[in-house]
């Protein structure tokens, strides 16, 4: 049986680029994968028929010669590895299926196990992100603030510049892997690759490590900074300070510092969102008579607030603009007054005998409680019946 034209198997032009071949193999080795085609039984033998072209295609000179002499500059060597017209050896037939499918590997599968493509290794990883949590006070996430921290982190280190190492000469290749940070080995049908356990996947290795930071390029050390915190954060707000992090290895670049605010409950506002709750005790003679009542603000000023007469516990009273400023857009809160009328204790014999005289003269002047009452006797009327 004829051999199928290679630009056809792939699905590629005659002529087709470097580029345009990988894509088109690529396309054809993730359709075609036995794996992705249990039910279907050619599909391993058309994935090898992908592969053995993509070995020929790819390679310039090897690819010169199938343009020019088709299938046949590659007859009387398949599988014997000896010299064909041109001088080519090796390959054809089924093909060196690791070499081909090693070129397309980080393509198909670098993003998922956290490769990096076109080959070389971590040579200067960057630094982990970090995390600091700070606490402010309700006041000063009303007015904003610039605040300094002490953020323990590792700094590059003074004594190799960050090299690793000693006298700051660079580091040399990692004759293991030469520099890729990871090593192929086959298993099977599938070529795996893995970090490098000579350089830990960094590429490269320290001969002379700096006795400072002992080959890490980086130190442990505490960094004064000043942060912004902007008028209206709350609790869950997170500021993020580019490059304060922590320091890459061996010259990588620094992390990000991320600070976490939470903001501390206070004594008598109590925060949802944009607004601002207060509870205000009021004494039984003004909740029935009414009165001026005077109320603490967040700015440290005071609000005066009328209370009507005949007010109960719980009853709300709005201050417009007295709450939260907006963080991002909006206008600013309100501050939400609730009423809380207390109940005196320590009474005196004087005041026990004007409340019993208020008592005989109030029995028309408790609304709610007539009517809790009168329902409470039907409820136990029916329960007799």
């Amino acid at each position: 049986m004829a051999k199928r034209d290679y630009y056809e198997t792939l699905g590629v032009a005659k002529g087709a680029s470097a580029d345009e071949i990988k894509k088109g193999y690529r396309t054809k080795a993730k359709e075609l994968h036995p794996d992705r085609n249990a039910d279907n039984p050619n599909a391993e033998a058309q994935f090898k028929e992908a592969n053995e072209a993509y070995e020929v295609l790819k390679d310039p000179e090897k690819k010169a010669a199938y343009d020019r002499y088709g299938h046949a500059a590659f007859e009387g060597g398949m599988g014997g590895g000896g010299q064909r017209p041109g001088g080519f050896g090796g390959g054809g037939g089924q093909g060196d299926f690791s070499s081909a499918f090693s070129d397309v590997f980080d393509d198909l599968f670098g993003d998922f196990m956290g490769g990096q493509r076109g080959g070389g290794g971590r040579r200067a990883a960057r630094g982990a992100d970090l995390r600091y949590n700070l606490g402010i006070t309700l006041e000063d996430a009303y007015r904003g603030m610039q605040k300094s921290i002490n953020v323990p982190t590792s700094v590059a280190c003074d004594s190799c510049s960050g090299s690793g190492s000693e006298g700051g000469a660079e580091p040399t290749t990692c004759p293991t892997c030469s520099g890729m940070g990871k090593v192929r080995a086959q298993q099977g049908f599938f070529t795996v690759e893995r970090t490098c356990p000579t350089c830990s996947g960094m590429g490269q290795i320290v001969k002379n490590p700096c006795k400072s930071c002992r080959g890490a390029g980086r130190v442990e050390k505490d960094r004064a900074l000043s942060v912004n915190i902007p008028a209206g954060v709350e609790t869950g707000t997170r500021i993020r300070l580019a490059g304060e992090g922590e320091a890459g290895m061996r010259g990588g670049p620094t992390g990000d510092l991320y600070i976490f605010i939470e903001v501390q409950e206070h004594k008598l506002f109590e925060r949802d969102g944009p607004n601002l709750f207060c509870r205000v005790p009021v004494s039984m003679s003004t909740a029935a008579l009414g009165g001026s009542i005077e109320v603490p603000t967040i700015d440290g000023g005071r609000g005066r607030v009328q209370i009507p007469a005949g007010s109960q516990s719980g009853r709300q009273m709005r201050l417009r603009g007295k709450g939260m400023p907006p963080l991002r857009g909006g206008g600013t809160g309100d501050m939400i007054i609730e009423l809380a009328v207390e109940t005196p204790v320590n009474l005196t014999s004087r005041q026990k005998e004007l409340l019993q005289e208020f008592e005989k003269e109030s029995s028309n002047n408790n609304p709610e409680s007539s009517s809790f009452f009168s329902s409470v006797k039907s409820f136990w009327d029916s329960m007799k019946g």
